[in-house]
């Protein structure tokens, strides 16, 4: 297989969602930074742009977060391309497709050796770095610790995660030491974490900068109730308190039920929980006197459906309750305050922007799109559409400022004859109107009336797919080339019989 340049792939590929763009200059060639910016990247698990304040929720209590939007800039349409936790993370610390990457799907490693990552670039060029909170990139069995060295991708000085662990109460969370050990939380995992990541602030000096990677778990759910098939969201009781379970206004495309009421409450109580702990970190960078020069960006890996459109899966769609999550970014120092972004962005957008920002060099492995220059001349208009894509079972689609697309196959939770639950594979076929239809409650897809826009949706979505390579192949199809005959998944590029990326397999396949 040829391999492309960044510089070739970009011509060839448009963004890292691998779409149309306009040439756009570096902001590392046009800025010129008096002192190299620390930057503070802290993202909640399964949290959708309309479960805060400043994205129009009237009912969430979420001040900080709100505060924090109108100092810097909202981005109102931010894409989990994948919606689920690994490909997001995958592409956030690569810059790459997860089929370059191995990062598929959930518990699929992070490929190491496989070109500079995030913590890569941030190591080399003197950052202290740190990365606390929820990993999973670890691929396979999750309750272990994450060694040092290669699968850490960088981030040698402070690295205190549970991988992926989802029992949250206080007494069963933990992290692992650095004696690859469970050390217990005492309070709610999202508040130890962060005084974890308040200890690291303290640590920072100005004489060296800093990158902080703070990833909290909720909030997701912790479970499923079987009896209704609803997900489970309650948390510890100064959050629950907060809110009057009847008088939260549901989502238009859920049905009210006293189930559905209670996992909105839960819901609502966890993103509170996570506002509370992003103002305490906000608050020590104030206090420390670092926030003017400290590039703070606030993200989801994805969002949740909480049962829209009755789906018993909280992920994994491409409806906006699903792939769309908030993006807030502010520094004093280099962006301007209080604007609004309708620029179309995408995980593997993130790493390359991020890094021009500050700076650095944007890998050549990359195949993101540094937005940076954008972001500042405010042109929202240079990207066109993100491709969508799934793997598991699989589906693929496009999302633009206007319409969402998605087309294959997806799962939802059923019972049988018995009443057992399973996995039931349905076809997806999927068409919205965002600016007509702003809570996707019509689906276009079969109506006549929309047959040319199907058309042409289609056409994107392949376009974007044979940009990358992709054949639009499942997971299950992937499996056979990619993992190794006895059913293993590789660790890392230097195992013994390592089979190669996803991507090159699939094109001998």
């Amino acid at each position: 297989m040829k391999k492309f340049s960044r510089r070739e792939f970009s011509k060839i590929a448009g963004s890292a969602a691998l779409s149309s763009v306009l040439p756009l200059a570096s902001c590392a060639q046009k800025q010129d930074q008096k002192k190299t910016p620390n930057l503070v990247f802290v993202f909640s698990d399964q949290q959708s742009r309309d479960m805060l304040g400043c994205y129009g929720n009237q009912d969430i209590i979420t001040p900080n977060l709100d505060r924090f939007a109108t100092e810097g800039i909202k981005f109102e349409h931010c894409v989990s391309s994948s919606p689920v936790c690994t490909p997001f993370r995958g592409m956030l610390m690569s810059g790459q497709h997860p089929l370059y990457t191995g990062t598929i799907s959930n518990d699929y490693p992070l490929l190491a050796n496989n070109g500079k990552y995030f913590g890569h670039v941030l190591r080399d060029a003197g950052y202290r770095t740190g990365y606390i909170g929820k990993w999973h990139l670890r691929g396979g069995d999750r309750d272990r610790p994450v060694e040092p060295g290669l699968m850490r991708y960088g981030f040698d000085d402070t690295f205190l995660t549970n991988n992926c662990h989802v029992d949250f109460r206080p007494g069963k969370c933990f992290y692992w030491n650095n004696d690859d050990e469970k050390s217990f939380f005492n309070e709610w995992e999202v508040y130890g974490q962060t005084r974890q990541a308040l200890q690291f602030l303290d640590e920072c000096t100005t004489d060296q900068p800093f990158a902080l990677f703070v990833s909290w778990h909720p909030p997701h759910d912790w479970g499923i109730f079987p009896d209704s098939l609803v997900y489970k969201y309650d948390t510890i009781p100064e959050l629950m308190q907060l809110y009057d379970r009847q008088k939260i206004t549901l989502r238009p495309s859920v049905e009210d039920t006293p189930a559905v009421r209670r996992a909105y409450h839960g819901y609502y109580a966890t993103c509170s929980g996570v506002d509370k702990a992003f103002g305490w970190l906000m608050d020590k960078l104030k206090e420390k006197k670092l926030e003017d020069n400290t590039l703070v960006v606030f993200a989801s890996d994805h969002g949740d459906n909480l049962h829209s459109y009755e789906y018993t899966i909280a992920k994994n769609h491409p409806e906006d309750t699903s792939a769309r999550i908030p993006f807030l970014m502010r520094w004093p120092n280099g962006l301007p305050k209080g604007r609004s972004s309708d620029l179309l962005i995408s995980p593997m957008d993130m790493m390359p922007t991020l890094l021009s920002f500050m700076g650095l060099k944007v890998p050549d492995t990359v195949q993101g799109q540094d937005l940076s220059s954008a972001i500042l001349k405010g042109r929202d208009d240079v990207v066109d559409s993100v491709p969508l894509f799934f793997y598991n079972p699989q589906w693929c689609g496009v999302y633009t400022n206007e319409y969402t697309y998605g087309v294959g196959e997806i799962q939802h939770f059923a019972r049988n004859a018995k009443g057992d639950v399973y996995l039931k594979t349905v076809p997806l076929k999927a068409l919205y109107d965002k600016r007509k239809d702003p809570h996707q409650l019509h689906n276009l897809f079969d109506e006549k009336s929309a047959h040319s826009l199907q058309r042409e949706m289609q056409r994107l979505t392949k376009q974007g797919m044979d940009r990358i390579g992709d054949p639009g192949i499942s997971r299950k199809e992937i499996d056979k080339v990619y993992l190794y005959p006895d059913g293993r998944m590789p660790q890392d590029t230097q195992e013994p019989g390592f089979r190669g990326r996803p991507i090159d397999l699939i094109k001998r396949y």
